[in-house]
């Protein structure tokens, strides 16, 4: 008989991240199903505002969300996800250490709202110190 890695060690949802130099957009899957429970994307309607200003500001930046943005995302997506009673999610180590530095360092504040928020997220630790 062999013996299995605990439950607590390794989530059943997997949280992945879009990024881009327009938006950020967060879903979590179920990976039993690969279908998807939540999403909070800055394309939403609340976060349109924000994003226009950005788009008519001179001189114009190729970058349309910051921390700022980032956090509001994570406190969305972790708001849903208790919603529908998800406590933990993981996030896939290798893919987030192989992000450029620059959309790294801007994505702390999207896992400390998700963190405030009572969720759980395994691997974060190790990809940000934190």
């Amino acid at each position: 008989m062999t013996a299995s890695a605990p439950a607590t060690n390794r989530s059943r949802h997997l949280l992945q991240l879009i990024l881009s130099c327009r938006k950020i957009t967060a879903q979590v899957t179920c990976e039993a199903t690969d279908s998807i429970l939540a999403i909070a994307s800055s394309s939403e309607a609340e976060f349109q505002k924000h994003y226009k200003a950005r788009l008519q500001r001179f001189p114009r930046r190729n970058l349309f969300w910051d921390s700022r943005t980032s956090s509001a995302i994570g406190d969305k997506i972790g708001y849903r996800l208790r919603e529908i009673g998800v406590s933990e999610i993981r996030i896939d180590v290798d893919e987030e250490i192989s992000r450029p530095i620059h959309f790294r360092k801007m994505l702390g504040p999207f896992y400390d709202a998700v963190k405030r928020r009572g969720i759980a997220v395994h691997g974060a630790e190790k990809a940000f110190l934190g």
